[in-house]
């Protein structure tokens, strides 16, 4: 038997940090998510589908993205669950209430485990909902899943781990319930693990919506097959070794289904215009500018010489001061008193403070040294 495990599309997303053109494009690109999921299923044939929670990212969603969602719902054409997780968690006025679902569908909308029972495939899911934005108890607690031969999936939002407000799943739960797999959502990130003989494992976010999710975003493939083994193969490098998972073994792979990509990279501010791509990338991209400078980079104007090569891009001003201006904190002169006063901020200010600091220090030389503003 085959699944899709996928999760956290968080539709109608706000994506603030763009501009409105582009913000309006980006959420047209997660509205595409679920056509390119059902395009996924059919391309490996998979026989049912488990999406843990945060398909959409609030209370407020445009009709238009409910009926996205639902028609490629539909057209996966085998059963598919949703445990609605904390941002669209289940209630009387939200989506999985309000709207009519194909028949396919099945929404959990209970805070405890429900089960259903697929015969066709000697597998039973068993799953629950978040009905409120906040949870700490842990959804598996006292849960053990039947030794009668057949597979049995959790799919669940939540968090692994002893506690926290997002149904905190204990690792020993996960022992306990005895679940040949669990298909958890809530984190963003790609990830596995063991525990007993479940394997959990979060696909991560099907589309990056910000810096803070980075590279490749897409969903987990999981065949179940002969013999007892697992084998995971990420989205950076080669499988990883076979576990034995008892009587039920599964091989889970990640595939990217993401449109556009967030980087971060650094580079040298000399060598900015020289790392530039020749054509234009699709990614949104975050130059982390490094190297020393006397003077602050233009990053006004090294954006707009970038803007043309990327969906989107955006620089950080990370250089410092050369060393043999420093050298100079220990002159008798203003200058030297300036720089040393400067140079003891630097040394024991956060770092959150450094790029201010370091543009301070700048200003400051500029004043002392009398030279132009070297910001308009």
């Amino acid at each position: 038997m085959k699944l899709l495990h996928a999760a956290d599309f968080h539709l109608d997303s706000p994506l603030s940090g763009l501009s409105p053109e582009k913000s309006a494009q980006r959420r047209r690109e997660l509205r595409e998510i679920p056509a390119r999921l059902a395009k996924l299923a059919g391309e490996e044939d998979v026989d049912l589908v488990l999406l843990p929670g945060d398909l959409f990212d609030g209370g407020r969603v445009y009709p238009e993205t409910v009926r996205a969602l639902a028609r490629a719902l539909e057209e996966m054409a085998v059963p598919v669950f949703i445990a609605p997780g904390n941002h669209d968690y289940f209630h009387a006025k939200s989506p999985y209430a309000a709207a009519l679902w194909p028949d396919n569908v099945h929404i959990f909308t209970q805070p405890d485990l429900q089960v259903v029972e697929l015969p066709q495939l000697n597998c039973a899911v068993h799953g629950c909902a978040f009905t409120a934005p906040h949870r700490e108890d842990d959804p598996l607690q006292g849960f053990t899943a039947p030794d009668d031969g057949w597979l049995h999936l959790l799919c669940v939002h939540g968090e692994v781990g002893v506690s926290g407000s997002y149904a905190p799943i204990d690792p020993k739960s996960l022992e306990k319930s005895r679940a040949d797999y669990a298909a958890l959502g809530h984190i963003h990130a790609a990830g596995s693990g063991k525990a007993g003989k479940t394997l959990w494992a979060y696909p991560g976010c099907p589309e990056g919506r910000g810096f803070d999710e980075l590279g490749p975003k897409g969903a987990l493939i999981v065949t179940f097959h002969e013999p007892a083994q697992l084998s995971v193969t990420s989205p950076d490098g080669p499988a990883m070794a076979p576990v034995e998972l008892g009587t039920v073994p599964a091989a889970a792979k990640f595939v990217p289904v993401c449109r556009r990509q967030y980087r971060v990279q650094s580079v040298e501010a000399s060598a900015f215009t020289d790392s530039l791509p020749q054509g234009e990338s699709s990614d949104l991209v975050r130059f982390l500018l490094t190297g020393e400078s006397r003077f602050a980079p233009d990053l006004a104007a090294l954006a707009a010489q970038a803007a043309p090569h990327f969906f989107h891009v955006e620089l950080r001003d990370q250089t410092t001061l050369p060393q043999d201006l420093w050298a100079r904190a220990g002159e008798d002169s203003l200058t030297g008193l300036f720089l040393r006063e400067m140079r003891s901020r630097l040394d024991s200010g956060p770092e959150s403070e450094r790029e201010k600091l370091l543009l301070a220090a700048r200003f400051g030389l500029a004043a002392l040294e009398g030279g132009e503003d070297i910001r308009p």
